[in-house]
């Protein structure tokens, strides 16, 4: 009866030798034709990516539902939904939400161009109801925007979200789960026109917002601010570069993000916030921006009316940094001279 050899070191080294060969081989093939590579993007093909009123727009009035009295965290507020067709006649659904009456708003006082205006942007993954509601289909909103969202209307503001393309009531009910699909195909096979249009397409989407809110008599369209959240806050600081109605973001935990994906990057486009207002909130140990990336962020702001507010812990800020914004949205927004 044959024996079994065990094979001699010399084979062993051999097979580790193919293996190392061919996942290095695997590796470069990968590296050729799927990864991501920077590219440059100027000012003017920026600006035309953002553009939105175009002699072709396809954008639509806004529909407003009827006023319905909601409590947003422990503040009465009175809330519409609303719909229009963007710049492609996609169909946004948002949702608007005052800190009075507007019914009553007249008999209060209010004149033209009184209150102030605050956009409100989710998080990838979420929906514009975290802005509204501490748990949303029996999960918590554990980045408590529902709660800057009741400071915002405390002060006076009314308050306006959208739901991104992709996401909440805009959601593809055969593709659940985009954001986890766009991240995975950006990142294994360099596909980052689906994500890159996601995020340009929304901040558009506002930009048509925009122009309503600016033909609203009773609401203040020269001095809006935008607070987001991760995608959110890097979707404001966008909005904000290329639209001069925006004065003045709070933006918490952007994700970093560089010139693989130049359009979107709010490196990009910080040389166009020299007038904008920016208080940018991050974490010390968040896995989407390190320290040093959110630090360099900071510095690269040329804004004089900057500030950076630092928390412990990851992307899920703490319930705290609600408070540390208090001062932001109870000062009436401005420029850097």
């Amino acid at each position: 009866m044959a024996k079994h050899r065990r094979p001699t070191a010399r084979i062993v080294r051999r097979i580790v030798i193919a293996l190392t060969a061919a996942a290095a081989t695997l590796g470069a093939l990968w590296w050729l034709f799927f990864a991501l590579k920077p590219y440059t993007i100027h000012p003017e093909h920026l600006q035309a990516r953002y553009a939105h009123a175009t002699p072709d727009s396809q954008a639509g009035p806004v529909q407003l539902g009827p006023v319905e009295v909601v409590q947003v965290g422990g503040t009465t507020a009175w809330a519409q939904s609303l719909s229009f067709r963007s710049f492609d006649g996609a169909l946004v659904l948002g949702r608007i939400v005052h800190p009075t009456d507007p019914a009553d708003a007249a008999a209060a006082g209010a004149t033209p161009n009184q209150r102030r205006v605050m956009l409100a942007l989710h998080a990838m993954g979420r929906t514009q109801w975290r802005w509204w509601q501490g748990e949303f289909k029996g999960r918590p909103t554990i980045e408590n925007t529902h709660r800057l969202a009741e400071r915002a209307l405390q002060a006076g503001h009314v308050v306006l979200a959208l739901d991104a393309r992709g996401h909440g009531d805009r959601k593809d009910p055969h593709q659940p789960l985009i954001a986890r699909k766009l991240l995975r195909d950006l990142h294994l096979w360099g596909q980052r026109e689906p994500y890159e249009r996601l995020i340009t397409d929304t901040v558009k989407d506002y930009r048509v917002l925009l122009d309503w809110v600016a033909r609203q008599s009773g609401l203040d369209a020269a001095r809006v601010r935008a607070a987001g959240y991760s995608m959110g806050a890097q979707m404001a600081l966008l909005l904000a570069a290329v639209d001069s109605r925006v004065h003045s973001v709070a933006a918490m935990v952007p994700p970093h993000l560089d010139a693989k994906v130049a359009v979107v990057a709010p490196s990009t486009v910080v040389s166009r916030l020299a007038q904008v207002e920016v208080w940018l909130l991050t974490a010390d140990d968040d896995e989407h921006a390190s320290l040093s990336e959110s630090e360099a962020l900071f510095v690269a702001l040329p804004s004089t009316a900057k500030r950076h507010l630092r928390f412990p812990g990851g992307h899920v800020l703490p319930a705290a940094y609600v408070d540390q914004l208090q001062s932001w949205i109870a000062t009436p927004p401005r420029r850097s001279p």
